[in-house]
């Protein structure tokens, strides 16, 4: 037997959020009731929500949030609490001392990002916008924070009952722009490089493509065996995002139709599973995106289900309706490209709640914490991403990090990585074992 709760209005905002939160992040069944006759009669676990109690229940007192529709500009005052920071106070008579449904479902929705805000120079939503980065709890998964809090106190009123426990779980997530350096890049492109490198009087890079294109050399970016054997020895499963896009100024995979590149994907294939990198133009383009949903699944054939989009770039709604459209399911975008930390609040996949429709999505978001581009030459990377480990396994979350082929090249800018990835993996699978 679940969760009963009791509210003055049944709205798809408070279905989704008590969902996510006693379900997915507890594990509890939950039903919603406005008949207060229901309530009374009910045996389990229960607690009503809205403005004030019925009687001694467990009660939370509601925000308006979750009764309102389409978009408004909210206040947020955020106050410290306990470990972590809320907002959405309420009175004293409420069990907590803010509106947890409320709070997450504002950060789940991202509904600070369909106000006005000042675009980064590739039209994402910036982390220094966010109530998260302004408040200073962008590294905390506070919505799964939340929960537990709401947990304690449920366990406090009902003893007896026995919650079922989530495991951590650690994601790693492969980016793949780029398979390869110098090989398969065409006459054009290769000579092309070469001057450049000419005019630049950069004769080491002159000197390592041509070692690799006579084959005495293996290219840098090519890394996929070694990511494979890593991953495989620890039973980790990596999800692989290949691009499979034209070539463009933002977008220099090598072709799609080089069959040295396609023998490459399925050999990834055979040990894990691949998705498709979404390319900079598709994220604006549903016939591009269509495009190259197609190319995928003519080297599958089977329909395609995960994407990651190009420089994490992502403007909602539009980017998630096009998914949907395209009847994609799973998405591994949410995350920032400049901070590490937890964009959406939580470590737990979540479905994209669309606040124009007022409805609850199929598409369902993976958000990741970390991006190796933000700890490209930092010496603390290894404590820093441990910190964040941590938190995720505070909450038996998932832990999400995506990583690129060429992070693990020999490349000035990521030396070293071989080794801060690999400890990562270790200190994130030591007490999972």
């Amino acid at each position: 037997m679940g969760l009963l709760v009791y509210t003055h209005n049944i709205t798809p905002r408070v279905k989704y959020v008590f969902k996510h939160i006693c379900t997915r992040v507890l594990g509890v069944q939950v039903d919603i009731t406005t008949v207060v006759e229901e309530f009374i009669a009910h045996q389990g676990l229960k607690m009503s929500y809205t403005k004030q109690p019925l009687a001694k229940e467990l009660f939370v007192q509601s925000n308006d949030l979750l009764f309102e529709e389409g978009i408004s500009d909210v206040e947020i005052n955020i106050l410290p609490w306990n470990t972590t920071k809320c907002f959405f106070s309420v009175g004293t008579k409420s069990a907590l001392p803010f509106d947890i449904f409320a709070a997450s479902f504002y950060l789940l929705s991202r509904y600070e990002e369909y106000l006005p805000y000042v675009a980064d120079d590739f039209g994402r939503f910036p982390p220094e916008e966010s109530v998260a980065y302004k408040h200073h709890f962008l590294k905390q998964p506070v919505v799964d924070i939340w929960a537990y809090e709401f947990k304690k106190v449920l366990q406090d009123y009902y003893p007896e009952f026995e919650f079922t426990e989530k495991t951590f779980h650690l994601q790693p997530i492969i980016d793949v722009p780029v398979a390869y350096k110098y090989k398969y890049k065409g006459v054009v492109r290769t000579i092309g490089g070469t001057l450049r490198d000419f005019i630049t009087f950069n004769f080491a890079e002159v000197y390592n493509r041509y070692l690799v294109l006579f084959k005495l050399r293996k290219d840098p970016y090519d890394t996929f065996k070694w990511l494979i054997n890593n991953h495989n020895k620890r039973a980790l499963r990596p999800i692989f995002f290949f691009l499979l896009s034209d070539y463009t100024t933002y977008d220099k995979n090598i072709s799609f139709q080089n069959k040295h590149f396609v023998s490459v994907i399925k050999s990834v294939a055979d040990y894990f599973e691949v998705g498709l990198k979404g390319s900079f133009l598709a994220l604006d383009d549903v016939q591009i995106l269509k495009t190259e949903k197609q190319r995928f699944e003519s080297i599958f054939n089977v329909p395609l289900t995960h994407t990651k989009n190009s420089f994490s770039k992502l403007k909602l709604p539009l980017v998630y309706r096009n998914l949907i459209d395209l009847e994609i399911t799973l998405d591994y975008t949410m995350g920032y490209v400049s901070e590490a930390g937890f964009r959406a609040g939580t470590c737990t996949p979540f479905y994209f709640y669309d606040l124009d429709y007022e409805m609850q999505t199929p598409l369902k978001v993976n958000p990741f914490c970390v991006l190796d581009f933000v700890y490209r030459k930092h010496k603390k990377a290894i404590h820093e991403i441990t910190k964040l480990i941590d938190e995720v396994k505070n909450v038996n979350g998932t832990f999400a990090i995506v990583v690129h082929n060429y992070t693990f090249s020999d490349h000035e800018d990521w030396k070293g990585w071989r080794k801060i990835y690999t400890e990562i993996l270790d200190y994130a699978t030591a007490k999972i074992e």
